[in-house]
């Protein structure tokens, strides 16, 4: 009999964040090279579009089972699971502030506040179970590696950004 704890605190993250690509749709890619990423100047080290779904795809998944983790070990889970559950939201909410709306300045400030919510929410998790803290491991790198990106692309951009750092297509 599958474990529908583990199976629910797996797929949680990844429909989330399934759900916040919908706000992509027709601002990564278009046959004709005028989605507005594509229109929009991208350091030489950013990845490929491709890169994109399956590192979230086992990044949401580490972080799910590490969830799982902390809500089986421990029987005062409710703060780290807030912690998570916060971080998780923010997460999901950057996709639409970068993609749908173009916002590259405010993206960035949003994605410190991932940064900060989510290595609080790892802390939280090592003092009730260090294999769970190490399973945020990843996706920590994952953000910073994230958040350089965001910075590169809002400096190539905000010349023609203004002062609100929203890109216009």
């Amino acid at each position: 009999m599958p474990d529908w704890t583990l199976v629910g605190a797996i797929l949680l993250p990844n429909a989330g964040g399934w759900a916040s690509t919908l706000t992509m749709m027709g601002q990564v890619k278009q046959p004709d090279n005028k989605a507005w990423y594509q229109t929009i100047k991208k350091p030489s080290w950013n990845p490929p579009n491709w890169v994109f779904g399956p590192a979230w795809t086992v990044l949401y998944t580490g972080m799910g089972y590490a969830s799982y983790m902390i809500y089986k070990d421990c029987d005062e889970s409710v703060l780290p699971l807030a912690l998570y559950g916060g971080q998780l939201v923010l997460n999901w909410t950057w996709t639409p502030v970068f993609f749908r709306f173009h916002r590259i300045g405010l993206a960035l400030l949003h994605i410190g506040a991932i940064d900060v919510a989510a290595t609080v929410c790892a802390i939280s998790f090592a003092s009730v179970n260090s294999h769970a803290a190490y399973l945020m491991v990843p996706y920590l790198a994952w953000l910073g590696f994230a958040t350089c990106l965001n910075y590169k692309i809002w400096t190539l951009n905000k010349d023609e950004n203004g002062d609100e750092g929203k890109v216009k297509k």
